[in-house]
């Protein structure tokens, strides 16, 4: 025997389920059998476009379920289904609608085109996605907009009326949801189907109510037929309870839904009861509006220590999980409002002002993110109202110092616990992560850039709240800030007062600058005010061609030698100090120090890097890769792009710098084999164009430096000048430069006078004597220039020659060896060099592995380059004929 349990129903009362058990009696083997073979289960006929469209929709669903959830992987693949579903229900639409597109997929198709233009506008939302979402809404937006061309027609067909219901049908599906008899069911949208027939039982019973037969339906041949076409539809069950199953159940629908509507009716009745309003209609698109909790009662006394209380109980929930901060954002504006309408003093004012800043500023939760414009605005709003609140109020005092137990709101003098200098550090951080945030070349970062100026605005009033009020050390946290909005900017007026072409009354960045500085120079106890200090002046300096005076001020700081022990954003300001040193040195015609102040940012390759410009992919930096997390944070160590330095404007002022020093080395020391290497990365250009088999007119800027090296080197000081000194290099760099024509005659100057200095090296060998009158036309340089570039020379002893004073000319000494003598000294040296290295090899090792050696290898060499089988007994031999070696050298260098 076996025992079957029936599950009734089940009913849903504020989301907890109830289930229902009815036991039903014992059957026997041969009905449960019986039971097996005839299931309860209803056969109903559907026609293939209700089918179609029935898989059509279900996909639909499942589309609009992913484009809630921002699901772009699955909503791709969802979509693909769906383009496949409705290419198998082609041909019943060309049957069923005329070849019309039902309408139902086409809101789908456009609902799904809002959605994908909608995500793909959102630039901020498209980099918090992962790798695989964008690119799967990448895929899905190209996919769409090819397959949608098909259907631009009914696009804009419906678009004219998207609010028209999809079919018929529509409109009655409300009422068949709500318990109506209706005869109809809709499957899908247009789909119109009817319920099958009710089945009529009957139960074929003989007038013998004990006999067995009356178990099993009548054999005989009048009613058999009868009998199977009816008892097919019905169960065991009901065949015994002789009742009609149809009857039964439409009683059972009624019932059941009936019972449905006075649940629904209840259910509002306590809604309304407990809220005390309504349903309210929601249009689509706009928010719920919340009820505000009540700040005070009607009966409150509201003085100072209730608004206090009040205060203190809305922070309360300040960086708690679940806290609404928009909310918190809105009861503190109300709770200042309320306190502004009963005046209450400006403490207690203060105090709520100083909340609401930093509300606004916890609301961003990420750290590294920036904040949200309206919130910024809001910021800057509630920071300029604060200062001129603190400002106009004498007696009243803020500072980070002050207790809880201390603080005073009801009487002047006001003292209130809060520290101003940490909100307007966190606002200028906020105002720099906005900016990098941005596209550089885009009118957003023209229109943040725009803040700057309210920026500088709250810098200065607390500058006038600070001086008389705080401590030294606040007051130098603030002339930083405000030089730091100031050091990178140049001002055409202080290049006239340099000139002398302004008024003394005037006055400019750079007297500003040094007041600013000079007070951080006294009155600050810390080094890293005072050193960022420091660079700022040397900087603002150099960009106005202060070059001795910068210069001065960065030899007198000693930052070379402690630069390496600050932080990195210290650092990094010390390599664009460098940089803009050397750019100031190279406009003042000073090559060497330029070319030395550039040197350690260009030597690496890595000047991106190093200046904070931007980071280097991965393949170009090998020797210092990076984690995520680390390339994270250099992200965020980057400046805004109003502060970058020209990079190609840097390297070619290095290039040049170096060709003007290198060339002359290379030209007076060819054949000496101790030359040193003195620009790394001007050696590796000139070595790439050498490889190259085919070398073309220059294009780049590199490449018009390395031709007009090349030119320099052959004493074609027209062929280089022209070469740096034309319409395409003004463009690239020299136009960059404030005095641009200044920098560019210094440039023709300094080329003419290297290339008569490589031409001496590199012909003087050839001449007896060298007219000094014919040199000065050979490079249009005056005499006295002529005249002083080889006195200098000679003083130097750069060339062995002396002047004739009444002839003007240089008479050479025949002093320099030949080419056959040169390469002989080379050789001596090496010889000498290699010697000498392995007499050292052989003074490190010990006596006994020297004897050990010599009984037991034979014809081997060592790192010097020794022959013999028997170490241990040439060794003395070998060493008297390196002496040997030496004294010869000595006698063939004499």
């Amino acid at each position: 025997m076996t025992c079957m349990l029936y599950i009734t129903g089940a009913l849903v009362k504020r989301g907890k389920p109830a289930l229902e058990f009815q036991k039903l009696p014992c059957l026997s083997r041969c009905e449960t059998q019986f039971s097996d073979d005839e299931e309860d289960t209803k056969r109903i006929v559907r026609s293939a476009k209700e089918k179609r469209y029935e898989e059509i929709n279900n996909i639909i669903k499942e589309i609009r379920n992913f484009k809630k959830n921002k699901d772009m992987s699955r909503l791709e693949s969802s979509f693909a289904e769906l383009c496949r579903a409705y290419q198998k229900a082609s041909a019943v639409i060309a049957k069923e609608e005329g070849g019309k597109t039902p309408r139902f997929y086409v809101r789908c198709l456009v609902e799904l085109d809002d959605f994908i233009a909608q995500v793909w506008e959102d630039k901020q939302g498209r980099k918090n996605m992962s790798k695989m979402s964008a690119k799967s809404l990448t895929t899905l937006r190209q996919k769409f907009r090819k397959y949608a061309k098909d259907y631009e027609t009914d696009f804009a067909t419906f678009r004219e009326n998207p609010d028209a219901p999809d079919s018929e049908g529509e409109e009655e599906k409300d009422d068949q949801d709500s318990g109506s008899d209706s005869e109809e069911e809709i499957e899908g949208p247009g789909v119109k189907t009817e319920k099958p027939a009710k089945v009529k039982s009957v139960v074929a019973a003989d007038d013998d109510d004990d006999s067995d037969d009356s178990m099993w339906p009548s054999s005989d041949d009048d009613t058999s037929s009868s009998d199977d076409d009816d008892s097919k539809y019905m169960s065991l069950r009901e065949k015994f309870l002789k009742k009609v199953p149809g009857e039964k159940d439409d009683e059972e629908k009624k019932k059941k839904s009936r019972i449905q509507k006075e649940r629904k009716v209840k259910f509002d009745e306590d809604e309304e009861a407990q809220e005390g309003d309504g349903w309210q209609e929601v249009k689509k698109g706009s928010a719920i509006a919340m009820a505000k909790p009540k700040m005070f009662g009607k009966d409150d006394e509201i003085n100072t220590t209730s608004v206090y209380k009040k205060l203190n109980e809305i922070m309360a929930a300040r960086g708690k999980k679940g806290t609404d901060r928009k909310e918190q954002i809105e009861l503190l504006h109300e709770l200042a409002t309320i306190t502004g309408n009963h005046n209450l003093g400006a403490g207690i004012i203060t105090k709520i002002q100083y909340a609401i800043i930093t509300s606004i500023y916890d609301y961003n939760p990420s750290v590294s993110d920036p904040m949200k414009v309206e919130f910024w605005e809001k910021a800057l709003l509630k920071i300029d109202e604060f200062l001129e609140l603190l400002v106009a109020n004498a007696d009243l005092t803020i500072n980070d110092t002050i207790t809880e137990d201390d603080e005073s709101f009801e009487k002047a003098p006001y003292m209130v616990r809060g520290c101003i200098f940490t909100i307007v550090d966190r606002m200028d951080e906020e105002f720099i992560k906005l900016l990098k945030a941005c596209d550089a070349h885009s009118n957003e970062y023209i229109l943040r850039l725009r803040d700057e100026i309210r920026v500088c605005s709250i810098i200065d009033k607390l500058l006038l709240y600070a001086e008389d009020r705080c401590l030294p050390a606040d007051t130098c946290r603030i002339y930083l800030r405000k030089i730091e909005h100031l050091y990178y900017k140049y001002e055409p007026k202080a290049q006239l007062r340099a000139k002398g072409k302004l008024d003394l009354a005037e006055t400019t960045t750079l007297e500003e600058m040094d007041k600013l500085c000079k007070y951080i120079y006294v009155r600050d106890n810390t080094d890293r005010l005072r050193t960022r200090a420091v660079l700022c002046n040397i900087y603002h300096m150099s960009l106005h061609d202060k070059w001795y005076e910068a210069r001065d001020l960065m030899l007198m700081a000693h930052l070379q030698e402690t630069i390496q022990h600050s932080d990195l954003p210290t650092q990094i300001l010390y390599n664009r100090t460098m940089v803009q040193l050397g750019l100031c040195a190279f406009r003042h015609g000073n090559i060497k120090e330029a070319h030395n102040a550039l040197l350690d940012i260009q030597s690496g390759g890595r000047a991106k890097e190093l200046l904070a410009q931007g980071l280097l992919p991965q393949h170009f930096n090998r020797q210092h890769e990076r984690t995520s997390e680390q390339e994270k944070q250099e992200k965020q160590r980057q400046i805004p792009f109003h502060q970058h330095i020209n990079l190609e404007m840097l390297e070619c002022v290095y290039l040049v710098s170096a060709m003007l020093i290198e060339i002359p080395y290379m030209a007076a020391h060819e054949f000496d084999a101790r030359r040193r290497m003195i620009s790394k990365s001007f050696h590796h250009q000139l070595k790439n164009s050498e490889r190259q088999s085919l070398v073309g007119p220059p294009e780049s800027m590199r490449e018009h430096v390395v031709a007009a090296s090349k030119a320099m080197r052959n004493g074609d000081w027209k062929k280089c000048r022209n070469l740096l000194l034309n319409d395409k290099m003004n463009a690239k760099v020299w136009d960059l430069f404030h005095d641009a024509d200044h920098v560019r005659n210094m440039l023709g100057l300094k080329i003419q006078e290297e290339s008569l200095r490589t031409y001496l090296f590199t012909y003087s060998h050839v001449y007896d004597s060298i007219s000094l009158v014919k040199l000065s036309e050979m490079f249009e340089l005056p005499h006295g220039t002529v005249h002083a570039i080889i006195s200098k020379m000679i003083i130097n002893e750069e060339i062995m020659a002396s002047l004739d004073e009444p002839t003007s000319c240089l008479v050479m000494h025949r002093t320099e060896p030949s080419s056959l003598q040169s390469l002989s000294l080379q050789l001596a040296d090496k010889l000498y060099n290699l010697v000498e290295n392995n007499e050292r090899i052989l003074d490190q090792k010990p006596f006994f592995a020297r004897g050990m050696q010599g009984g037991g290898y034979r014809d081997r060499r060592d790192k010097g380059g020794w022959e013999g089988g028997n170490r241990g007994g040439g060794g003395n031999n070998d060493r008297r004929q390196g002496g040997d070696n030496r004294r010869d050298n000595r006698k063939f260098n004499d």
